[in-house]
């Protein structure tokens, strides 16, 4: 990439980022063009050469979130067999990303049905491959099976158990955003850790077994995650 378009890539995710702050702040019927253009320091005419409408825009900022989560859970994962491990990364990534980024988790879960048909699909389609992710991460889990000494329980999963459990992991990690306060909770890693031993455990937060698993995956994983780097609008998928 030359200097002149990493400034243009540069530029295009500060005017998401601004857009993200104000739809968050007034939602994207009270969000203007012109408030966009006096937030960004841009003239009005200048935003349009990034894209064609306020719809359009909404739907670019939705669609380079999912892209990000994508291309980061992918990332991350990659080269990494533990079933748990994996499970861990994708709750991590996720979980920093919308701490560092809360105003875009506002737009997705608030602002969706704003989308014109048109736009939709492209969207839809990459929540689906998300999702997919995410599901894959489940199902390989559950083959897995317990690790407690007493259970060796392994195997495929019904389809309905997988989607509702999910389900159920999105639910849990979509809605750190609205209550994650630094001071109280933790770091983001230790929100993960707390949502994953959630998953796996369910409220046995003081299994033996899974207490040594943890020790040992923070010390496996201890080089992966030093080397993330926090995801943003300008690392999105093309």
């Amino acid at each position: 990439m030359t200097r002149r378009a990493a400034r243009q890539e540069q530029h295009r995710a500060d005017i998401y980022e601004a857009a993200a702050r104000l739809i968050a702040e007034r939602g994207f019927h009270g969000m203007s063009m012109r408030d966009l253009a006096v937030a960004t320091g841009c003239g009005l005419s200048s935003l349009y050469n990034y894209f064609s409408s306020k719809e359009e825009l909404l739907a670019t900022l939705q669609a380079r979130a999912f892209e990000t989560l994508i291309g980061a859970a992918e990332e991350s994962m990659a080269g990494v067999a533990d079933p748990a491990s994996r499970l861990y990364l994708f709750i991590y990534n996720q979980v920093q990303y919308f701490t560092q980024h809360a105003d875009v988790m506002r737009v997705l879960v608030h602002e969706a049905a704003a989308l014109p048909a048109e736009h939709r699909q492209r969207v839809r389609a990459l929540k689906v491959q998300y999702f997919r992710v995410g599901r894959d991460a489940v199902a390989a889990v559950f083959g897995d099976g317990c690790a407690g000494p007493d259970s060796a329980a392994r195997g495929q999963v019904a389809e309905a158990e997988l989607e509702r459990v999910t389900y159920s992991l999105f639910g849990m990690i979509n809605w750190v955003w609205a209550w994650y306060d630094p001071d109280l909770h933790g770091t983001p890693q230790d929100v993960a850790r707390s949502i994953h031993g959630l998953a796996l455990c369910g409220l046995v937060a003081r299994c033996p077994s899974r207490q040594a698993e943890y020790e040992k995956l923070q010390d496996d994983l201890a080089p992966t995650l030093k080397n993330l780097a926090a995801p943003s609008l300008v690392g999105s998928l093309h």
